[in-house]
């Protein structure tokens, strides 16, 4: 009886890899030309190292077969030592391969920078000179993302929408916390983090609709992070652009502050007119009225700073408080450094054990700090006994 309903269990748990089949490889699918180039990369890589994978993992198989105990014709030389040959394999085909994925590392590095203007549309077609990429400005929100096309003067939510052929320059930041602007089809990801400007230049070169989202956590609503990515005929894109610019409605910053407060599965959202340099403004953190520029308060702690280049250092210009940096990047002193008659001058800022008691001082071997013993009430004696 345990046998027979073995039998259908067995037949399931092989029909369950089936349904893999309504999977998406999405990386493995690109529809632009930097994931096509990460794709051939990822294959690539993965094949010169299965150079070693698959013969170490055959050879184990074939050594353990042969040299079992019951195989009556193994061979076995105690006097074996050394094998040139065997030494040159082991060796040399680790470090060609090495050497093989090095190169590729690095040419790679530098021909897929996201930073980098695109060179290509795909093989074979070259940018052509004078061609201007088109400017899209996208901003992590807490959770949804917000698209600003700067030259078209329209702005949408959780929708992107791209000509195809046609090279794209992102400018990507968030708005309060660290994210990843990932669309698996078009290129890899790219962190997009507050106070900060990052960069991607791709190319889409099918139709069709593809899903973005963050691939970094982020809170709560992370998981419905998503939008949807329309790769479109430069007419069609040039048609939905007029439609977003007919449905009407603006983003004023009053507008941008509200939609930024945190908020799951919102719908796609589009403005047919965004405030100016409102990407500029939420990079240096002053959206908000009467909030200063982080670029401005920067502008104005290097003037502070005099010109003195050693000066111009992270803390520069800062107020002083309690824990915070030191003012014009003066570094203190340290107490080893210091002069003898200079130490034990500051009142000691630790809470007397005793009420009532005054601090002590910084100076060592002060009989007024043994009152700062923070040893319990019925341990002191104990240490007094030992001490003396």
């Amino acid at each position: 009886m345990r046998r027979a309903l073995r039998l259908p269990q067995r037949l399931a748990m092989l029909a369950l890899p089936a349904l893999l089949g309504g999977c998406d490889m999405v990386v493995m699918n690109p529809t632009g030309d930097i994931a096509v180039q990460q794709r051939d990369l990822i294959l690539f890589s993965t094949g010169v190292m299965l150079l070693i994978i698959v013969p170490v993992m055959v050879l184990t198989v074939v050594f353990a077969r042969k040299y079992r105990r019951g195989n009556a014709n193994k061979t076995y030389d105690p006097s074996f030592t050394h094998s040139t040959t065997l030494e040159l394999v082991i060796w040399s085909c680790p470090l060609l391969i090495i050497i093989a994925l090095s190169a590729v590392t690095w040419t790679s590095t530098h021909l897929l920078d996201p930073f980098r203007p695109l060179e290509r549309i795909s093989p074979g077609r070259p940018v052509p000179a004078g061609t201007k990429p088109l400017e899209i400005q996208a901003v992590a929100l807490d959770w949804k993302w917000l698209f600003i096309y700067p030259e078209q003067g329209i702005a949408t939510v959780n929708e992107l929408a791209l000509p195809v052929d046609v090279p794209v320059r992102f400018s990507i930041t968030s708005n309060d916390q660290f994210n990843t602007f990932y669309v698996p089809t078009l290129a890899g990801m790219i962190y997009a983090m507050p106070g900060m400007r990052s960069e991607l230049n791709a190319v889409l070169n099918k139709p069709g609709t593809s899903e973005g989202y963050s691939a970094n956590y982020s809170g709560a609503g992370y998981s419905n992070m998503r939008f949807k990515m329309h790769g479109q005929s430069p007419a069609d894109f040039a048609r939905w652009v007029a439609g977003v610019k007919a449905q009407g409605g603006s983003l004023p910053t009053e507008r941008f502050v509200a939609l930024a407060k945190p908020s799951e599965k919102v719908p796609v959202m589009r403005f047919a007119a965004v405030q100016p340099q409102l990407f500029d403004r939420i990079v240096n953190r002053c959206v908000e009225a009467g909030k200063p520029c982080m670029m401005d308060v920067m502008t104005r702690d290097m003037a502070r700073a005099g010109g003195n280049p050693h000066d111009h250092r992270m803390g520069a210009g800062m107020p002083p408080g309690r824990g915070a940096a030191p003012i014009m990047g003066e570094k203190p002193t340290p107490a080893l450094q210091k002069a003898p008659e200079d130490k034990g001058s500051g009142p000691n800022v630790t809470k007397p054990a005793k009420p009532g008691k005054a601090p002590g001082q910084l100076k060592p071997g002060d009989q007024r700090n043994r009152d700062l013993s923070a040893l319990p009430s019925f341990l002191r004696g104990a240490a007094g006994a030992v001490r003396a």
